[in-house]
């Protein structure tokens, strides 16, 4: 079996993201703060294996649902070209969301319920949300936010309302993403990257605000969260400026990898900056892998 089709069909920088989601969430518990025991470790390894197995599964399952469109927009991809059969794909995304959810019951079973969660939202999405103006945007920010509080499960005995609170910043901004790419194929969307912009300058502010009253440390995370609006007002302002399918579809891609950056704000400002750069350094792998593989 060949297994570079299969790796295309993952979106191999797509997954590193969901990774940092994973981070992230244990770092706003206060986790990466710890000694972890044995356990809580091997809980941790079993999160980021069950949201590699989600993520992934959230996007063959989009590949499977929009395979007529790819045959016209983009017949490159692994199913409209023939590489990969959509029996063969729709066994593929079930198995590793059937992975995510086993291996999040592993961590816990709380973890569990919330990626059979994801699974159902990510289902959702791929089949019917996905192309409503408004409900496409909010379903798939709601995958990323628990995606993050999947990350959190890790200290199940630890939840607030703060922490969830911080999910929601996940939801906006991944909103804003999936806002720009309703534009990528044809262009003409000015009007919606200019309110994903908005979202962005929305969620900047409530980190700055976060970092003022000391709900997590501006002196960590200040740089991260500047390296993260640089990034998507650069590529959104051109996109604005040149609204044409190319430069609305590099705004996407820099919007979902600069996830990582966002994330490692929240590693920095909950845990320490040294924890932050060492998140950061997943950015240059993905941007590699993005450059190999599609991003959406």
């Amino acid at each position: 079996m060949r297994m570079f089709p299969y790796l295309v069909l993952i979106r191999p920088a797509n997954v590193i993201t969901a990774i940092t989601d994973i981070i992230a969430g244990s770092a706003i518990t206060g986790f990466l703060l710890t000694i972890p025991t044995y356990d809580q470790s091997l809980s941790f390894i079993y999160l980021i294996v069950s949201t590699i197995g989600l993520y992934g599964g959230g996007i063959v399952l989009n590949d499977v649902f929009d395979q007529k469109i790819d045959s016209i927009e983009r017949p490159e991809r692994p199913i409209p070209s023939g590489q990969i059969s959509i029996q063969k794909a729709t066994m593929f995304a079930l198995a590793l969301f059937s992975l995510g959810i086993v291996f999040a019951f592993f961590a816990h079973p709380v973890s569990g319920l919330i990626a059979i969660l994801i699974a159902i939202s990510a289902a959702i999405y791929d089949k019917y949300s996905k192309h409503h103006a408004v409900f496409g945007p909010l379903n798939m920010g709601i995958c990323r936010g628990l995606n993050l509080i999947l990350g959190m499960s890790i200290l199940v005995s630890n939840p607030s309302e703060l922490l969830l609170l911080m999910a929601l910043i996940p939801v906006l901004f991944v909103a804003a993403i999936t806002l720009t790419s309703q534009g990528e194929v044809f262009g003409n969307n000015k009007s919606a990257i200019v309110l994903a912009l908005s979202l962005d300058l929305v969620i900047f502010a409530i980190l700055l605000i976060l970092g003022m009253n000391e709900i997590m440390s501006l002196r960590m995370s200040l740089a991260f969260i500047f390296i993260w609006i640089g990034m998507n007002f650069w590529a959104k302002m051109l996109a604005i400026s040149v609204n044409k399918p190319i430069m609305i579809k590099r705004a996407v891609k820099m919007g979902v990898i600069s996830i990582i950056p966002l994330n490692a704000t929240y590693v920095a400002g909950f845990s320490h900056w040294q924890l932050g750069i060492v998140v950061l350094l997943l950015l240059p792998i993905s941007i590699l892998a993005a450059r190999k593989f599609a991003v959406t």
